[in-house]
C-alpha cells in the first residue's frame, strides 16, 4: 500500500514537473523559408496574393488532394480568403489582412480542428539578381495546449518547416512553367496601314537582340514624351539585314506618332511606313521565342506558291502588350510582319 502511495505522489510530482516545464516554455514562436526564383518581383506576388492558385503549390493540399476548398466571395488582395476540410488536414481557413503590392503580404491562418489555433503569415519579396528572394514567414502565440503538444512532438517549426521547403519549390516550378507558357499563330495575309514614326538604329548580335531592344527602345520611348509627342500606337522594330551565318542583325527600334516630327537629336530620325501588304503571325508568350514564331512565318510563305517575300518590303514586329503592360511573360503579344508580294 505504501508502495502504491509512493507511485502516486511520484507520478504526481511528474506531473506537476511536466506541468510547469510546459508552461515556462516560449509563450509565442515564428520560423521562416526562403528561395530565389528567377521570375519579378510582381509575377510571384500575384500567385500568392490569389488563393485559386494556392491548390497549385500548397504543400498541404498536395497530400491531400481530395481535401473539400471553399473560395470566398474575393479570392484575391486584402479581406480575400478561403477554407478548408479534410481527413489529415483537419478544418482551417486563411484570410488576407494587408497587401503591400509586389512588397509584401500579410495573412491570418485560422485552425479548428484538430484542435483551435491562430497564427500569423507573412510574405515578403525581394529583388535580388537572379530573380526575387521569397520568404514565407509563419508566427503566432502558444497556449498551454500547444506547449504540450510541441513538448511531445516538435516545434511548430519542426512540423511545418519541411512543408514550407516544399511549397516554395512547388511555387519555383509552377511560375517557371507559367512564364514559359507560349502560342504562335499564323494569322494570314493582312494589310498594315503604315504612318509617320521615330526611330533610332543601330546592330547587335542575334544573341543578345532582346537585351538590345530594352535598351535602345526606353530611349526612343523617353525622347516622345520629353518632347510631348503624339504616339499612335505600339511600338515595333523594322528590320533591315539578319545574317544567320555571322550572327548579326541591323535594326530600327521606332515609336509611331500621329504625324510627321522633325527631330532634335542625331541618333532620333524621323521615317514614314508606306502602306503595305504582309503575312502576320501573333506570337502570345515570352519573346524569347520570337526566331520560333519568324521561322513558322517564313515557311508559311515558302509554301504558299500563290506569293514570295517582298524584295524590299518591310519586316518587322509590333509588342503590342509587354512588360509594361504585365510582368509575367506568358501575357507578351508580339505581332510579326513580312512584306510580301504575289507571284
Amino acid at each position: 500500500m505504501k508502495i502504491f502511495k509512493y507511485l502516486l505522489f511520484l507520478l504526481l510530482i511528474l506531473v506537476i514537473g511536466a506541468a510547469i516545464y510546459i508552461a515556462v516554455q516560449p509563450n509565442d514562436y515564428t520560423f521562416s523559408r526562403s528561395q530565389i526564383i528567377n521570375a519579378p518581383p510582381a509575377v510571384i506576388y500575384n500567385k500568392v496574393n490569389d488563393y485559386k492558385i494556392w491548390p497549385e503549390f500548397s504543400p498541404w493540399i498536395e497530400k491531400e488532394p481530395n481535401a473539400q476548398i471553399t473560395y470566398n466571395d474575393k479570392t484575391v488582395g486584402e479581406e480575400a480568403g478561403y477554407s478548408w476540410e479534410g481527413d489529415d488536414l483537419g478544418t482551417g481557413s486563411m484570410t488576407t489582412l494587408d497587401t503591400n503590392p509586389y512588397q509584401s503580404i500579410d495573412q491570418q491562418i485560422n485552425f479548428v480542428e484538430p484542435f483551435e489555433t491562430e497564427s500569423k503569415i507573412h510574405w515578403d519579396f525581394k529583388p535580388v539578381e537572379n530573380g526575387t528572394e521569397v520568404t514565407w514567414t509563419m508566427s503566432g502565440e502558444q497556449d498551454f495546449m500547444t506547449k504540450m503538444y510541441t513538448t511531445f512532438f516538435g516545434s511548430v517549426e519542426k512540423n511545418t518547416g519541411a512543408d514550407f521547403e516544399r511549397g516554395l519549390v512547388k511555387l519555383d516550378s509552377l511560375t517557371k512553367i507559367d512564364m514559359n507558357k507560349y502560342n504562335i499563330v499564323i494569322n494570314g495575309k493582312a494589310q498594315h496601314s503604315g504612318g509617320y514614326y521615330i526611330y533610332s538604329s543601330t546592330s547587335s548580335k542575334i544573341d543578345n537582340l532582346p537585351f538590345k531592344i530594352q535598351e535602345i527602345m526606353p530611349k526612343v520611348g523617353a525622347y516622345a514624351v520629353a518632347n510631348n509627342i503624339s504616339m499612335d500606337g505600339s511600338p515595333f522594330i523594322i528590320y533591315h539585314e539578319w545574317d544567320s551565318k555571322n550572327n548579326a542583325v541591323r535594326f530600327s527600334t521606332c515609336i509611331p506618332t500621329t504625324a510627321r516630327v522633325i527631330t532634335t537629336e542625331d541618333d532620333i530620325l524621323t521615317g514614314q511606313l508606306e502602306p503595305f501588304t504582309a503575312m502576320k503571325a501573333t506570337l502570345t508568350g515570352n519573346y524569347s521565342y520570337f526566331q520560333e514564331a519568324w521561322n513558322n512565318l517564313k515557311d508559311k510563305i515558302a509554301a504558299d506558291s500563290t506569293i514570295q517575300e517582298a524584295p524590299n518590303g518591310p519586316q518587322m514586329e509590333v509588342f503590342v502588350k509587354d512588360y509594361g503592360d504585365n510582368p509575367n511573360p506568358s501575357t507578351w503579344i508580339t505581332e510579326i510582319y513580312i512584306a510580301i508580294e504575289d507571284i
